[in-house]
């Protein structure tokens, strides 16, 4: 059994991640800002803190032996760019600092699938997040998803037959495979796995192996 640390615990992916952790018997705590408490999924363990400052939380993450770092904006946008970095970035880099000073045994980081063609400010966030996390020495997994697919966010499927297109052509494939979509049962079951088979180093999990839950 672990016991697991979510940061945005009360978003689309963090409810449900908990839940799920939940059902298959793993200890969760759950960080939510003052105010936010009765969001986090029925049976976690709360913890209020900034999930932006380190200080407000850290001493509350031991003894979790995993921490999953979900915090970011929602619904992303090229419009958002300067929150990639106040929000996004300083989230990951206090969540990193928290986990360190904790002594957990592994992070997990959910990112974004690159290279691709747009949001740049994004994906230059999600992956100086990478970065720091390989510079940690932390054992870690990064999983990078393109866009969940969930209630209320079902738009992306209008792009089924474009990605039906480019995954049919060669000199397209590898990127409608790395760019694909994800639902959020594959994603929390990713996510699941990857709690429970913490790696020997870093790890990154792609779309395709968020589809088919083997990595």
């Amino acid at each position: 059994m672990a016991f697991v640390l979510i940061t945005g615990a009360t978003g689309f992916v963090g409810r449900n991640l908990a839940a799920d952790l939940l059902r298959r018997g793993h200890r969760v705590r759950a960080l939510a800002r003052n105010g936010a408490e009765k969001r986090v999924a029925q049976g976690c363990e709360g913890v209020t803190g900034d999930p932006l400052n380190s200080a407000t939380f850290r001493e509350s993450v031991a003894p979790a032996d995993t921490f999953v770092q979900l915090v970011g904006v929602s619904h992303p946008s090229p419009a958002k760019a300067a929150e990639f970095r106040s929000i996004d970035l300083a989230a990951a880099k206090a969540g990193l600092e928290s986990a360190r000073y904790a002594g957990v045994r592994h992070f997990v980081y959910v990112s974004v699938a690159h290279p691709a063609p747009v949001m740049k400010e994004y994906i230059a966030a999600r992956s100086e997040a990478e970065e720091a996390i390989r510079a940690s020495g932390l054992k870690a997994t990064i999983v990078r998803p393109w866009y969940v697919l969930g209630p209320g966010r079902r738009w992306p499927l209008l792009l089924l037959p474009m990605y039906w297109l480019l995954g049919a052509l060669p000199q397209t494939r590898d990127s409608a495979r790395r760019l694909g979509l994800v639902t959020i049962e594959q994603m929390i079951a990713a996510l699941a796995r990857a709690v429970e088979t913490p790696p020997a180093g870093v790890r990154i999990v792609e779309v395709p192996e968020i589809r088919s839950g083997r990595f």
